[in-house]
């Protein structure tokens, strides 16, 4: 079940991975495009949507204290990481 707004890690992917929806603190973001077809796989897809917007929308409107606007985050600085391998 996607929990939004719950941690930063999170990634529902819908039909494969035509339409992502991917978890944050402070956002949620929707990439893709996402057929919905008249057929039980269309209606899957739906449903998850659905779902993963319905848990959107309950974690809003469930903030007493919602922000007029997130602050925009700059980008992480750019520098130079150990490689792993």
């Amino acid at each position: 079940m996607f929990k939004a707004y719950s941690n930063d890690d999170d990634v529902l992917n819908i039909q494969g991975d035509a339409l992502t929806v991917s978890n944050g603190t402070t956002r949620v973001v929707v990439n893709g495009t996402l057929d919905i077809t008249k057929d039980k796989r269309g209606l899957k897809a739906a449903l998850a949507l659905k779902e993963a917007l319905d848990s959107v929308v309950a974690a809003l409107q469930a903030d007493a204290h919602l922000p007029e606007q997130v602050k925009e985050e700059p980008d992480a600085k750019p520098g130079v990481i150990d490689n792993p391998f």
